[in-house]
């Protein structure tokens, strides 16, 4: 509780920072790392009111109501009704004054699933009205980037997960294996080891799929020289450590070599920004120099690296990315992952390196026990 309270004291003052009467909340880790309210039920419409004077008021379906009453801190539940053409927003203008909100100023989380586009439509048209709307969606996201401890002690609890899980693939990779059998091993040592589902699948790809940066369905088998790129994360109490790795199966080809040395070097010299000091837009410009001093820039994704935290499905990235001009400032205990991608299709070359730190007053703490080594099986 005591940590919740810390939690809802930084809203309220953020609130009024930016003279917000009252917010509505549909993130489902905004909720989460406010009150523990834990559930996929955010796929249909639910919100959080969050009033200025602290109180808080739920609606959502009456498939959550008790997992909101099991999992979470929250007091004050309605239940809106499934039926034909029914029009949950409706039911939150009628709460909403109902908590003496008529004319206020209020804060509403837009850039989120939690809210999909028909239904912000709906919000809009019934609230338009009602009060003075206004988009806060970044207001809990940029308060999540400082971890607490309790929530660091989760962060490594889920790094240890992501260590365990390529301690799992590893054995297993060679000539021959199923990539089936290394997905479920690692996915295995996550679930094994107490953690839970990734808010995006695992990814993993060999051969010209390797090149892929995002999970497809299919699998094939490992031929006698061949690449293999996995991301993954160990994730405990929600909260995800990230790691991303192009593994050689055979002889390295010389630009498997060359692209692993590009990747090392920019890693390493992200390193060094990766402090107070420095915001995120100098992160992606020291991964960008790198990679044009090596002419690779055709080559090279536009942005390399996010913050994590708790998320939900279907993506464990955080708003916070590393990309050009991003003027957010790096502080003491953020968790960031940052990755290098080269995808050479010219020459069908896959190679990554991924890491997930932990940002100190000085020098980045690298959250895996395993070295940056290139990996060749």
């Amino acid at each position: 509780m005591e940590e919740f309270r810390w939690r809802k004291r930084r809203l309220l003052d953020a609130m009024q920072d930016n003279e917000l009467d009252a917010m509505l909340l549909f993130a489902q880790e905004s909720m989460y790392w406010l009150t523990g309210y834990d559930t996929f039920g955010f796929c249909f419409f639910q919100t959080l009111i969050v009033k200025s004077d602290g109180s808080m008021h739920l609606l959502t379906r009456s498939a959550d109501l008790r997992q909101a009453r099991h999992t979470s801190i929250i007091e004050n539940i309605s239940v809106w009704t499934d039926r034909a053409n029914a029009d949950p927003t409706m039911e939150l203008k009628n709460l909403l004054n109902d908590m003496d909100l008529l004319g206020c100023r209020i804060g509403v989380e837009y850039d989120t699933h939690g809210l999909t586009g028909a239904n912000g439509r709906k919000l809009d048209n019934q609230l338009q009205s009602f009060g003075d709307l206004v988009d806060a969606s970044g207001v809990v996201s940029r308060l999540r980037l400082i971890k607490s401890p309790a929530e660091i002690d989760h962060i490594k609890t889920a790094a240890g997960l992501a260590d365990a899980a390529l301690d799992a693939a590893l054995p297993l990779i060679k000539p021959g294996a199923d990539e089936a059998d290394i997905l479920a091993a690692m996915q295995g040592a996550v679930f094994s080891g107490g953690g839970d589902y990734p808010g995006n699948e695992f990814i993993i790809g060999s051969g010209r799929d390797a090149l892929l940066c995002r999970y497809k369905s299919g699998r094939r088998t490992l031929d006698e020289n061949d690449q293999l790129t996995l991301e993954w994360a160990g994730v405990f109490a929600h909260y995800h450590v990230a790691m991303m790795r192009t593994v050689i199966i055979g002889k390295p080809t010389e630009r498997h070599l060359e692209l692993y040395d590009v990747c090392r070097e920019a890693l390493e010299e992200i390193e060094q920004v990766l402090r107070p000091g420095h915001n995120f837009g100098d992160v992606f410009a020291t991964h960008a120099k790198v990679m044009e001093d090596r002419g690779l820039t055709r080559h090279r994704l536009n942005a390399c690296g996010y913050s994590l935290g708790a998320r939900f499905t279907p993506s464990w990235m955080e708003r916070e990315m590393f990309f050009s001009g991003n003027e957010q400032n790096i502080r003491a205990d953020m968790s960031l992952f940052v990755h290098m991608i080269i995808m050479d299709s010219e020459s069908g070359t896959a190679m990554t390196l991924g890491h997930t730190y932990l940002t100190t007053e000085e020098d980045p703490a690298a959250l895996s026990a395993h070295s940056l080594d290139l990996i060749v099986k």
